[in-house]
């Protein structure tokens, strides 16, 4: 794979193949398939099985110092604001919850990032380098959730998760809180009297309802074991809920720990959080998604990252199985491709990669009766590919990379309820959903370079009519600044008959208007 507008393994340029699908050329791809009444199809069974989270569409934010210029690279420090262009992006990417933490909760005082901006302490990034000015806190992130539409999720600092490294800064500095920090935090944001809150000029509640105690607690053997992980929980949950009682707690369930945790602090947990953070070759050191390898043989680049859906999918399993006997919803507050390159994976730039996101969320979606908060990506930022969001800097405008496209792409088209697809075409990734009469289907074609035609059909329904909104491109095309905006969805009408053909390498929406037999 390169950027260079080279010829792909058929012949036909990157160009060649872009019109091709941009023409609406399916009736030449269609070709290759059997007659009409020989052709597969999708057939859905539109009785609605469970509620599908509108938070299986959410992003992460997290002050990520010199690794990545996340949080300073979002923030106008000239005029004291967020970018427009980094809101006006988010706002087309339409996160459902944006959370703030991670392993930066573990050494991050809260009240260092509330109050007048040239009163703030700075602090030590203590795991990601560099001085945080704390210019962007408490108020900016809320500030920022409710410009893009999204509901805020802290994560507190859980006694540093019990890392000795992250209690102190290497100049003495206290990085450690315990229950009555964290109580203290949500008084701030949601008590209506808050003096401290008041005196910094808010008067009204920031009414931030979802809270997670414990990140990635269990990766650490020098850190919490899981009898003390799991009553601090307890003391953290009871001190938080003394401030409010109506808010939800995600504790720390990962690494074999979930049944533990519900058995000591289960009665005040509303979720159990696992992370995800992984390459779906392992570390074998002839995989095609190591480096710039993925472009020696974009084929079997492809292959591997097609991999990534049943490598995901036995993660998820696994949790389930952890958390068995206990009724409690799972969120995935981490997640993405971890790959080893000099900018955590440049594949992650290709449209192939897109593709094999769409899959992970067509997981999401088949979990959805547990699986309750997700997200595929670390949102913003200066220069890691696992961002959603890719951010220029000195200037410019930010812009979606390929994981990013397809969950706007889900989230603008998708059912409150889960259906069960009965059957498909082998190459196709189907799953579906239903909001009243309408019928959601998101199809992935894990075909590089085949189309695959197929009739839809909704059992005990007829189709009165339908859109589909469509990504398609070169697997090998590559996002970047300078064709950030050449793949956008496509939207067009499906014709009377349900006949539909996917092109190779595409991630489609089809939305369905029907009604009883």
């Amino acid at each position: 794979m390169n950027n260079c507008a080279g010829r792909s393994e058929k012949g036909a340029t990157r160009r060649e193949f872009m019109k091709m699908i941009g023409a609406g050329t399916l009736a030449c791809l269609a070709g290759r398939t059997s007659a009409d009444e020989n052709r597969p199809s999708i057939v859905i069974d539109p009785t609605p099985r469970f509620a599908l989270s509108p938070y299986l569409y959410m992003q992460f934010m997290e002050p990520l110092g010199t690794t990545d210029g996340s949080v300073a690279a979002a923030w106008d420090s000239w005029r004291d604001r967020w970018r427009p262009d980094v809101v006006d992006v988010t706002k087309e990417l339409a996160p459902t919850l944006m959370r703030w933490g991670g392993c930066f909760s573990s050494y991050y005082r809260w009240k260092e990032g509330v109050g007048p901006r040239t009163a703030r302490k700075p602090m030590l990034n203590l795991l990601w380098g560099g001085v945080e000015t704390n210019q962007v806190g408490t108020h900016e992130f809320v500030d920022f959730c409710g410009q893009v539409g999204a509901e805020p999720l802290l994560a507190v600092n859980f006694e540093s998760d019990g890392r000795k490294q992250w209690q102190r800064s290497p100049q003495g500095d206290v990085r450690c809180a315990g229950p009555e920090e964290a109580a203290e935090w949500v008084r701030y944001c949601n008590a209506a009297d808050s003096p401290l809150r008041r005196e910094h000029g808010r008067t009204e509640p920031y009414h931030v309802r979802l809270w997670q105690i414990g990140n990635e607690t269990s990766y650490d053997r020098n850190g919490f074991d899981c009898e003390t992980a799991a009553r601090r929980t307890a003391d953290f949950a009871k001190a938080m809920r003394k401030e409010d009682s109506t808010i939800q707690l995600i504790g720390w369930g990962d690494s074999g720990w979930a049944r533990r945790m519900m058995e000591i602090a289960g009665e005040h947990l509303q979720y159990l959080a696992l992370h995800h953070m992984f390459n779906p070759d392992g570390n074998a050191p002839d995989s095609p998604l190591r480096g710039t390898e993925y472009r020696k043989d974009p084929a079997r680049t492809w292959e591997h990252l097609m991999n990534a859906a049943r490598v995901h999918e036995a993660r998820i399993r696994q949790m389930r199985e952890q958390a068995g006997g206990y009724d409690i919803p799972l969120a995935m507050t981490e997640c993405h491709f971890a790959l080893p390159g000099r900018n955590r994976g440049e594949v992650l730039s290709t449209w192939a990669a897109g593709v094999a996101n769409a899959r992970l969320l067509n997981v999401h979606e088949r979990h959805g009766d547990r699986l309750r908060i997700a997200t595929l990506a670390d949102f913003c930022g200066t220069r890691w590919q696992v961002n959603a969001i890719m951010i220029p800097t000195p200037g410019g405008r930010s812009y979606m990379m390929p994981v990013a496209l397809v969950m706007a792409l889900y989230r603008h088209h998708t059912g409150g309820q889960s259906v069960r697809v009965t059957k498909s075409p082998e190459a196709l990734d189907v799953t579906a959903s239903r909001s009243n009469d309408r019928l959601f289907l998101h199809v992935v074609n894990t075909s590089r370079d085949r189309s695959v035609t197929s009739r839809l059909v909704a059992d005990g329904m007829s189709i009165r009519s339908g859109k589909v909104f469509q990504l398609a491109a070169d697997p090998e095309f590559e996002v970047m600044e300078t064709q950030a905006r050449e793949i956008v969805p496509v939207q067009k009408d499906l014709p009377p008959d349900g006949l539909w053909t996917f092109p190779p390498a595409s991630v489609s929406v089809v939305d369905l208007d029907i009604q009883p037999v």
